[in-house]
Protein backbone atom coordinates (compact mmCIF):
# COMPACT_ATOMS: atom_id res chain seq x y z
CA UNK A 1 0.00 0.00 0.00
CA UNK A 2 1.55 3.38 -0.94
CA UNK A 3 1.93 6.19 1.89
CA UNK A 4 0.78 9.52 0.88
CA UNK A 5 3.13 12.14 2.14
CA UNK A 6 2.29 14.30 5.47
CA UNK A 7 2.03 17.46 3.06
CA UNK A 8 -0.23 16.11 0.88
CA UNK A 9 -2.40 14.42 3.62
CA UNK A 10 -3.28 18.12 5.00
CA UNK A 11 -3.54 19.24 1.55
CA UNK A 12 -6.25 16.52 0.86
CA UNK A 13 -7.77 17.18 4.39
CA UNK A 14 -8.25 20.49 3.92
CA UNK A 15 -10.22 19.92 0.98
CA UNK A 16 -12.62 17.73 2.78
CA UNK A 17 -13.31 20.56 5.36
CA UNK A 18 -13.34 22.41 2.46
CA UNK A 19 -16.08 20.64 0.49
CA UNK A 20 -17.70 19.53 4.01
CA UNK A 21 -18.60 23.20 4.86
CA UNK A 22 -19.59 24.09 1.52
CA UNK A 23 -22.15 21.71 1.26
CA UNK A 24 -23.43 21.47 5.27
CA UNK A 25 -22.20 25.06 6.19
CA UNK A 26 -24.69 27.54 7.12
CA UNK A 27 -27.13 28.79 4.50
CA UNK A 28 -26.38 32.14 3.43
CA UNK A 29 -28.17 35.19 5.24
CA UNK A 30 -30.75 36.25 3.02
CA UNK A 31 -32.33 39.87 3.76
CA UNK A 32 -35.66 40.82 4.85
CA UNK A 33 -36.89 43.46 2.40
CA UNK A 34 -40.74 43.31 2.38
CA UNK A 35 -42.45 45.20 4.91
CA UNK A 36 -45.11 42.24 4.99
CA UNK A 37 -42.85 39.95 5.56
CA UNK A 38 -41.02 41.92 8.58
CA UNK A 39 -44.63 42.24 10.16
CA UNK A 40 -45.47 38.33 9.76
CA UNK A 41 -41.06 37.48 11.21
CA UNK A 42 -41.88 39.98 13.81
CA UNK A 43 -45.46 39.58 14.98
CA UNK A 44 -45.87 43.13 15.62
CA UNK A 45 -46.46 46.32 13.88
CA UNK A 46 -43.25 48.02 12.95
CA UNK A 47 -43.60 52.05 13.21
CA UNK A 48 -40.64 54.59 12.85
CA UNK A 49 -40.25 58.49 13.21
CA UNK A 50 -37.53 60.68 13.44
CA UNK A 51 -36.97 63.46 15.91
CA UNK A 52 -34.49 65.66 17.02
CA UNK A 53 -32.53 64.91 20.41
CA UNK A 54 -33.58 68.11 21.88
CA UNK A 55 -37.76 67.18 22.11
CA UNK A 56 -36.73 63.66 23.48
CA UNK A 57 -33.59 64.17 26.01
CA UNK A 58 -36.01 63.40 29.37
CA UNK A 59 -36.89 60.36 27.88
CA UNK A 60 -34.12 59.02 25.91
CA UNK A 61 -32.34 59.80 29.62
CA UNK A 62 -34.60 58.37 31.87
CA UNK A 63 -34.80 55.41 29.84
CA UNK A 64 -31.09 55.18 29.85
CA UNK A 65 -31.19 55.18 33.32
CA UNK A 66 -33.67 51.63 33.33
CA UNK A 67 -31.26 50.17 31.10
CA UNK A 68 -30.55 47.11 33.67
CA UNK A 69 -33.56 46.29 34.46
CA UNK A 70 -34.93 46.45 30.84
CA UNK A 71 -32.29 44.18 29.75
CA UNK A 72 -34.31 41.01 31.67
CA UNK A 73 -37.44 42.51 29.82
CA UNK A 74 -35.54 42.67 26.70
CA UNK A 75 -33.99 38.95 27.29
CA UNK A 76 -38.25 37.63 27.81
CA UNK A 77 -39.82 38.99 25.09
CA UNK A 78 -41.33 37.47 22.34
CA UNK A 79 -44.58 39.24 21.43
CA UNK A 80 -45.40 42.92 20.75
CA UNK A 81 -48.48 44.70 20.03
CA UNK A 82 -45.75 47.54 18.02
CA UNK A 83 -42.52 48.60 18.19
CA UNK A 84 -41.76 52.14 17.31
CA UNK A 85 -38.43 52.59 16.04
CA UNK A 86 -37.02 56.71 17.17
CA UNK A 87 -34.66 57.89 14.79
CA UNK A 88 -32.42 60.96 16.52
CA UNK A 89 -31.30 62.10 13.58
CA UNK A 90 -28.77 64.71 14.99
CA UNK A 91 -27.32 61.52 17.45
CA UNK A 92 -25.93 59.84 14.23
CA UNK A 93 -22.14 59.09 14.18
CA UNK A 94 -22.20 61.11 10.92
CA UNK A 95 -23.65 64.10 13.12
CA UNK A 96 -21.21 63.98 15.52
CA UNK A 97 -23.14 61.62 17.74
CA UNK A 98 -25.57 62.47 20.59
CA UNK A 99 -25.59 66.20 22.62
CA UNK A 100 -23.47 66.35 25.73
CA UNK A 101 -26.04 65.51 28.33
CA UNK A 102 -27.64 62.45 26.39
CA UNK A 103 -23.28 61.18 25.73
CA UNK A 104 -22.96 61.37 29.21
CA UNK A 105 -25.74 59.14 30.36
CA UNK A 106 -24.31 57.29 27.54
CA UNK A 107 -21.04 56.75 28.73
CA UNK A 108 -22.34 56.27 32.68
CA UNK A 109 -24.40 53.20 31.17
CA UNK A 110 -21.79 52.23 29.27
CA UNK A 111 -21.73 48.29 30.45
CA UNK A 112 -25.41 48.46 30.52
CA UNK A 113 -26.09 49.48 27.26
CA UNK A 114 -23.62 47.47 25.50
CA UNK A 115 -25.67 44.43 27.41
CA UNK A 116 -28.78 45.86 26.08
CA UNK A 117 -27.31 45.92 22.17
CA UNK A 118 -25.83 41.90 22.77
CA UNK A 119 -30.04 41.40 23.81
CA UNK A 120 -31.19 43.24 21.27
CA UNK A 121 -29.09 40.30 18.49
CA UNK A 122 -30.01 37.68 20.11
CA UNK A 123 -34.07 38.67 20.43
CA UNK A 124 -34.70 36.96 16.86
CA UNK A 125 -38.25 39.60 17.16
CA UNK A 126 -36.20 42.99 18.15
CA UNK A 127 -33.07 42.13 15.87
CA UNK A 128 -35.90 41.60 12.66
CA UNK A 129 -37.66 44.78 13.67
CA UNK A 130 -34.22 47.05 13.64
CA UNK A 131 -32.92 45.19 11.04
CA UNK A 132 -35.93 46.03 8.62
CA UNK A 133 -35.25 49.91 9.50
CA UNK A 134 -31.51 49.50 8.73
CA UNK A 135 -30.64 50.04 12.44
CA UNK A 136 -27.44 48.64 13.85
CA UNK A 137 -27.55 47.48 17.41
CA UNK A 138 -24.42 49.74 18.08
CA UNK A 139 -26.67 52.91 17.48
CA UNK A 140 -29.64 52.18 20.01
CA UNK A 141 -29.14 53.91 22.37
CA UNK A 142 -31.97 52.87 24.83
CA UNK A 143 -35.54 50.60 24.80
CA UNK A 144 -38.70 52.23 26.85
CA UNK A 145 -41.07 49.72 27.68
CA UNK A 146 -44.68 51.97 27.30
CA UNK A 147 -47.32 50.46 27.25
CA UNK A 148 -47.98 46.67 27.82
CA UNK A 149 -47.29 45.24 24.12
CA UNK A 150 -45.59 48.33 23.15
CA UNK A 151 -41.51 48.99 22.90
CA UNK A 152 -39.69 52.02 21.63
CA UNK A 153 -36.10 51.73 20.62
CA UNK A 154 -34.30 55.35 20.63
CA UNK A 155 -32.01 54.57 17.93
CA UNK A 156 -28.54 57.47 16.89
CA UNK A 157 -29.00 56.98 13.69
CA UNK A 158 -30.65 58.13 10.52
CA UNK A 159 -33.72 56.56 8.52
CA UNK A 160 -32.64 54.43 5.28
CA UNK A 161 -33.23 56.88 2.38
Amino acid sequence: MPTIPFADARWLQTIATCVFLAAYGPPAVQAVESADTVNRIVGSDVRQEETRTATQTKKIISAIERTRENIGTVRKTSKLDSVDIVFLTDAARSEGGPPPAVENKVKEHQDDITELREEIEANALLFNAIDSRRVLAQDVLAVEFDDPGRLVIYAAAKPPS
